[in-house]
């Protein structure tokens, strides 16, 4: 009886997941519908519809699949630099919950995305050949000094792509070149939103995902040692939020 309860309620759980992903886009159509004639005018329309579909998932996260999200510590502001780490699409939506004016580097495909493509061109995002090594390189840097007036925080996801918890993968150089154009602080961020919202499924979990802003990394550190600096912080701190959430293999 228990085997069988346990089973009844993952399949509940995989059908409420499907009605979420289902009605998120669906909001995300008819929200699109609304405000893009006025994004098309006015930048402001743009961020703010970005930051309303992406509370409106949380809200809805939390009501239809009894997935909760945290975010901890300060959030920044202005033109900084964030490194932040990437399990999941969930954690790019929590990210632009609450940072002003948000901007990505991100890869050139999102582009061709409907309405998605559309807002990260709209609001500023850098697109970027991944895996072009020196091109890539190239074109954030273009892409940094292009970029439109009175912006906000740069977010780059080190490791260039998710990464599902428990997994490893290199941090690219790039994180250290943009580190060295800001010159000022870096805001490192941990998650362990790829527990909850793994890539490429359509089962959510439930339980609380958390994005956390640490302690900016100093200006002025030579570039190999401000690498091991930010890996060694956002790995130690998702593995510490992972193991909060009761993951035993990290």
């Amino acid at each position: 009886m228990r085997q069988s309860t346990g089973v009844f309620g993952t399949m509940v759980q995989w059908v409420r997941s499907l009605l979420f992903i289902m009605q998120m886009y669906v909001v995300m159509a008819v929200m699109a519908l609304a405000i893009t004639p006025l994004a098309l005018f006015r930048i402001d329309f743009a961020y703010l519809a970005v930051r309303k579909f992406c509370l409106w998932v949380r809200f809805s996260a939390r009501i239809i699949i009894g997935l909760d999200s945290e975010v901890r510590g300060t959030v920044p502001a202005g033109e900084v630099l964030i490194c932040a780490k990437h399990q999941s699409f969930f954690d790019i939506l929590i990210l632009c919950s609450v940072i002003e004016r948000p901007r990505f580097v991100m890869k050139r495909q999102i582009l061709m995305l409907p309405i998605v493509g559309y807002y990260a061109r709209r609001i500023g995002c850098i697109p970027i050949d991944r895996g072009k090594g020196s091109i890539a390189i190239q074109q954030m840097l273009d892409g940094l000094a292009e970029g439109p007036p009175d912006v906000g925080p740069l977010i780059i996801y080190p490791q260039g792509t998710r990464v599902a918890p428990g997994a490893k993968r290199r941090y690219r150089i790039g994180s250290a070149v943009l580190y060295d154009q800001f010159a000022s602080d870096c805001v490192p961020v941990a998650v362990n939103v790829g527990l909850f919202w793994p890539k490429a499924a359509v089962m959510r979990r439930k339980g609380v995902a958390v994005v956390e802003f640490l302690p900016p990394i100093e200006a002025g550190l030579p570039q190999e040692k401000f690498m091991a600096r930010l890996e060694e912080v956002i790995e130690s701190h998702s593995d510490r939020l992972m193991r909060e959430a009761g993951c035993m293999e990290v």
